[in-house]
């Protein structure tokens, strides 16, 4: 009795088990990696998210010839006190912020933040309003620090930070590395 094998195209058993190995080693390896990028990139766009805010502060307070305030706000959107906690327990900017514009002896939204609990924002613990005519910011000069929260950037050092100040004419400058904002 004569067995008549005919070729088949594919692959082995063993051939895919090798496969699958390699690709457990590698996302493995990667994992790691991937989280590190993730979180610097949440810290990268919380800070510009501030930025892009604290310049639209400004800009509207020249523009209206009114106050611009930008302050910490809880889930109804109501502006929070220095050190007062908001709904997640945080006593940062990681809460969240709002920008409101006084007009007619009242507030109204322009602009809101959600919180975003894994990235903590240190800086100064009350609201920052921006006056006309040049839109100067009450108070002087601020500076708000952005890190993960978790330490998941520590191996980085400052590539993993990063800083706003605030000048006193009102204009915001990012920078990458802390800037030892005053919590």
């Amino acid at each position: 009795m004569q067995m008549n094998f005919r070729y088949s195209p594919g692959f082995t058993l063993v051939e895919l088990a090798v496969v699958l190995a390699v690709i457990a080693v590698v996302a493995t390896f990667s994992a790691p990696s991937f989280v590190v990028w993730h979180k610097r990139d949440q810290v990268d766009a919380r800070a510009r998210a501030m930025l892009s805010t604290l310049a639209l502060a400004r800009s509207e307070a020249i523009a209206r010839g009114a106050r611009v305030t930008l302050c910490r706000i809880d889930a109804a959107r109501a502006c929070l006190l220095a050190g007062k906690a908001c709904d997640a327990g945080l006593t940062d900017w990681a809460c969240g912020w709002a920008l409101f514009a006084d007009r007619d002896g009242g507030r109204f939204l322009m602009r809101m933040q959600p919180a975003l609990a894994g990235v903590a924002i240190s800086g100064t613990g009350s609201e920052l309003s921006f006056t006309p005519p040049s839109g100067q910011i009450i108070g002087g000069f601020r500076s708000f620090d952005f890190s993960a929260r978790d330490g998941a950037l520590r191996s980085l050092g400052v590539r993993g930070r990063r800083c706003i100040r605030v000048a006193a004419g009102g204009r915001a400058r990012l920078t990458q590395g802390a800037c030892g904002a005053a919590a």
